[in-house]
């Protein structure tokens, strides 16, 4: 087998190593550097590299920073949605941050360097899914106002009490993802129940969002989450959508 010492693992297989959540693929995504063969293998996707900026090692791996993993996810068509499920992620794994995306993003020289630099402004800390990203992209993508990702509230002593995924905090409003271990664990659906009517008791309005709903009816998760918006007396302004959101595929 013959070694090439300037290829590392890039694309989605670098992201993966990282603990993002890249759009899926099921290649070996590699890179060389220009003089270099490229491996026709099946199973390899093998990319020319111009530079190795960016290229780091993990556990004995030559790979893609996790920043270089997104822009070049980007170069090679990853839309808008998919990049931002990855770089949340990649910030939730705790492998960089949002700056580190925007200062790479900004300095990438290859095509689609802009949409990698979009993608990175709208990667967020606290994040803690990757279907909250697509729910909240959906919302942004669809010109309502962005809610505020992870807003924790607190008891009079200061300890926690509760976390929202999205919250219009001015509306009194929540917008939160089910996952399946919400239905399917009886504790826990008993806690969510009990909450919500604490929640509700203290006047908050709360739209409950599922997978399916993301999936297969994003055009009614918009519809609700407006028309909770006025009736929370937001400005009815701000309560319309725009069709942008249907040029994106929020399946994942």
């Amino acid at each position: 087998m013959v070694i090439f010492p300037n290829a590392f693992a890039s694309h989605s297989s670098a992201a993966l190593i990282w603990g993002g959540d890249p759009p899926y693929d099921d290649r070996t995504h590699i890179s060389v550097l220009a003089g270099e063969t490229r491996s026709r293998r099946r199973g390899i996707a093998a990319h020319l590299a111009t530079d190795e900026d960016g290229v780091r090692t993990k556990n004995g791996i030559r790979l893609s920073s996790p920043e270089r993993s997104l822009c070049e996810l980007a170069t090679e068509g990853a839309d808008l949605v998919a990049l931002v499920v990855l770089g949340d992620s990649l910030v939730r794994a705790e492998v960089t941050t949002p700056e580190k995306l925007i200062a790479v993003a900004d300095s990438w020289p290859h095509r689609r360097a802009a949409v990698a630099s979009r993608a990175a402004r709208l990667v967020r800390e606290g994040v803690e899914s990757s279907m909250e990203s697509r729910l909240r992209m959906l919302i942004v993508l669809a010109g309502l106002p962005e809610p505020t990702v992870n807003v924790i509230m607190r008891h009079p002593n200061g300890e926690w009490k509760w976390r929202f995924d999205l919250c219009y905090r001015d509306l009194k409003l929540l917008i939160e993802y089910d996952g399946e271990h919400h239905a399917l664990d009886p504790e826990q659906r008993a806690r969510d129940l009990e909450r919500r009517e604490e929640l509700e008791h203290q006047g908050w309005r709360i739209v409950v969002i599922q997978k399916q709903h993301i999936y297969r009816t994003p055009g009614r998760v918009l519809e609700r989450i407006c028309v909770a918006r006025e009736d929370c007396s937001a400005d009815p302004r701000s309560c319309r959508t725009r069709t942008t959101w249907r040029n994106y595929n929020f399946a994942g």
